[in-house]
Formats: C-alpha cells, structure tokens, sequence
C-alpha cells in the first residue's frame, strides 16, 4: 500500500462528528484534523475515500479540495508556514453502504453493516472510508468521537465515555476520548441496541464489554474470562498497556475478529461456539493491544510482528489450556513453510494480496517458536518483555526486533532471524532436526 500515509505535516488530534440516523442510510458528517506542519505547504493530502464530499476548510477560510484516488488534495488559501499549527475541517456526507473487499482474511472492511446499526473493522486501508485521515499504521493521534443516535440506540468508541447529551427530540450524542493516540486502523466505532457490561481485570483495570441486547447471555460465559487472559498475558509480557479494555461483540457475519485500540471487535459466532476456539480468538486479539496496537508496526511488511505474536500467544494459551499441543501445531506449520513462503512471501516480505494471509499469522508465530527454540524459553521471555517495553507506545519494525533481541540474547541474530523472515527456504528448525519441510509446489 504504497500510497498509505502523507507526509508534511504530523496529527494533533482528530475530532468526529457523526449524525447517525439509521442503518445503512447516509448521514452528514464532520471530521476537524488538528495538525503542525513539518515543512512548508502550500498543499498536502488526506487519505479519504467514498463518502460525498461537501466543504473543506483551513484555519476557518475555504481551501480547495481536489479528490484523486483515494486522496483528498487539499489547496489552502495561503502556504502554511512550517513548524505552524493549523486546523483543516472536512464536511461530508458519510455513506455506511460503502466498503472495500479483499481477498485474505480481511475479506469486507470498513463500514459494516449490523442488524440495527454498524461496527466500524478499518483495517488494513479502510479508516479513509469513515473519515479523512494520515491512513498508515505507523501514525497515530488521539481520537475524539461525537456521535448522535436516534432513541434506543447506543454508540461506542474507542477509549473512555466522557459525557452523554440528551437531545429533546430524543436524540443522544455520545462523546468518547481515545485517551491515548490510536493509528487509523485502530479506529473503533459502533452503534446499536447495545448492553454495557462492566467488570474488573488485573489492579482493578476497567473492563467494559459492549453487546448487543439479544447476545448477552449467550456470549457472557466466554467474555468472562478476559480477566484471566488479561492477567495469564501480564504474565509473559508486563502491565497491560492501555486504560481499558472490552469486547465489542459484532452482530455480523464477520469471518474474523480485530484488535481495535481498548475494544476489541469480535463477531458473535466466535462467541457461540466451541470454548477452545473461543478463547483462542479472545487471547489473539488481547496480545495485540501489546504487539500492533502499543508497539505499532513501522510498515506493512513488519505485520509480521503483529499477528505471529498474536498468533504465538493464542497457541501457546491453549496448549496450556485443553486445546492442540504448540510443538504440534508448530511442526505441521514447519511442513508447510516452504509452500506458504512460494504462494504467499516469506514472513516479512508479503504481497498486498497476500498481506493477511497464513503466513502472516501461523508461519509467523513459527519465526517466533524458532526463535525460542534457539535461545531458550527463558531468554526468549526476556527478549518479549523487553520489545513491549521499549516500545511502547511507538512504531517499531523487523530491523528493530532484530537488534533488541540480539542484544537481550548476547549474540549476534542477525543471520539466524534473517533467514528465517526473509530466505527463499525455510531454515533447519533448531532442536528439531527431524522435522522436514515438504516441497513446495507450483
């Protein structure tokens, strides 16, 4: 996604409006991007598509606002210094009918449609359908929502809920803050006939979960154990690392659940079923507060570092939990290392189309179990801890973790990971000189 992200300029903050009406009906929106320039513009770009663009202006005056692509280029009406503040302020007609489809996991993305509303999944490319934004995984700014719902329904954002106003015909906005800055596919928002359910995680950590009326009951088995999942993480990896959590169950057909900042949306299916399962996908996106959403991936090609964490710590939660042995899982991954490295890339060099694919997540959390079979278990904790530790609360990438976990392990690892991340093959698995590795084919 080479054109993700713009530069000159870096995000304060970002404030939304949404006048929300009904489902999968247009409704007028605002978006104001508080923003300092880093050199001297006379334009710069938004990342923002779909949707019908109304008027854009800069520090009050009208700019001209050109849209190619999926930019929106925007033409002030005097150069903006660099090093200056200013404030662009978007208004547009937002349409929840508009979504992007790919063909990986992700599958349909951005606004996603519920039976009385929508839940907001803008990952990888698609916080440009719901607002104008710097779309790119490494950039981040903290986010505040306003959103206004018709009698008997509720909206939920990412972070804390500051105030509720109650409009006389009915109508309530509904102001959340995402307390810390949040990278645009993080962006959670959903509206429906919502539940809050509150509970306690680890040192009193507040956990609110947001489910639709008719689910509470079935989902609350399985929605009651993010506090163990909370603390068994805080165990291999330190404090949890944002104010809050919660599970927002999806009342859709969503094949897959996602890491959004302090709310994680997961659909009700992966919630209604088998608890193994079930607690796989719970502890998957829990992992990513720390490694994607805390420590946020540099690029793309770093997703790597994202999902085969996430991916790792699922395994290795249900191992020790009743589900499928790790060494297992990870030796069947093994044998087909070679195929996914031929249809997919090697794990930090994927394709767009293959961006979400197996490799990043089960031939990823190989890469990890490989390194832990080489350094040992202990050492291999050491290096976890320290990469959510030192950067927490930045971008980080592949370069990155080499380099901190040479240094934690005393040795040079550079050969070893770089093998294994990049190489057209996969490496001998160490301590395990019998696995074997099947060709790949085609």
């Amino acid at each position: 996604m080479p054109l993700a992200g713009n530069g000159g300029y870096t995000v304060r903050r970002y404030t939304l409006d949404f006048d929300w009406r009904a489902p999968r009906t247009p409704f007028e929106a605002g978006a104001t991007v508080s923003a300092t320039a880093t050199q001297a513009l006379s334009r710069f770009d938004l990342d923002f598509a779909g949707n019908t663009l109304h008027r854009v202006t800069v520090d009050g005056a009208p700019a001209a606002a050109e849209r190619h692509g999926d930019e929106l280029v925007v033409t002030p009406a005097k150069p903006i210094p660099r090093g200056s503040p200013f404030t662009v302020r978007v208004a547009y007609t937002a349409d929840p009918t508009q979504g992007r489809h790919r063909d990986d996991a992700i599958q349909d993305y951005g606004w996603v449609p519920t039976p009385d509303g929508t839940v907001v999944c803008a990952q990888p490319d698609g916080a440009r359908m719901i607002f104008p934004a710097n779309d790119h995984p490494s950039l981040r700014a903290p986010v505040t929502f306003r959103v206004t719902t018709p009698p008997g329904l509720s909206a939920v954002a990412n972070g804390r809920l500051v105030r509720t106003d109650h409009h006389p015909d009915g109508r309530t906005r509904w102001t959340y803050d995402s307390e810390q800055p949040i990278a645009a596919q993080l962006v959670q928002l959903a509206i429906g006939e919502f539940t809050f359910v509150d509970s306690e995680g680890p040192r009193g950590l507040p956990v609110r979960d947001v489910v639709p009326n008719a689910l509470v009951a079935d989902t609350e088995e399985y929605r009651s154990l993010t506090p163990e999942h909370l603390a068994w993480l805080e165990e291999r990896l330190g404090p949890y690392p944002f104010r809050r959590y919660g599970v927002l169950v999806g009342d859709t057909d969503l094949p897959v659940a996602l890491e959004t900042q302090s709310l994680s949306v997961v659909p009700r299916d992966d919630l209604l079923g088998d608890r193994v399962d079930a607690e796989r996908n719970l502890v998957h996106e829990l992992t990513h507060h720390w490694t994607g959403d805390s420590v946020a991936i540099r690029r793309w090609s770093d997703l790597w570092l994202s999902e085969g964490h996430a991916r790792f710590y699922e395994r290795l939660y249900s191992d020790e939990h009743g589900g499928a042995d790790l060494e297992s899982v990870m030796r069947a991954a093994y044998e087909r290392h070679d195929q996914w490295r031929h249809d997919e890339g090697a794990p930090a060099e994927p394709t767009d189309a293959t961006l979400f694919k197996v490799m990043r997540y089960d031939g990823s959390a190989l890469v990890l179990f490989a390194l832990r079979e080489k350094v040992g278990e202990e050492t291999f904790g050491r290096i976890e801890r320290a990469w959510v530790t030192a950067y927490r609360g930045r971008a980080a990438g592949t370069r990155d973790f080499i380099a901190l976990a040479s240094r934690i392990a005393g040795e040079d690892l550079g050969p070893f990971l770089t093998a294994w991340l990049y190489g057209a093959h996969t490496p001998p698995m160490p301590g395990h000189p019998d696995w074997q590795v099947d060709p790949a084919q085609g």
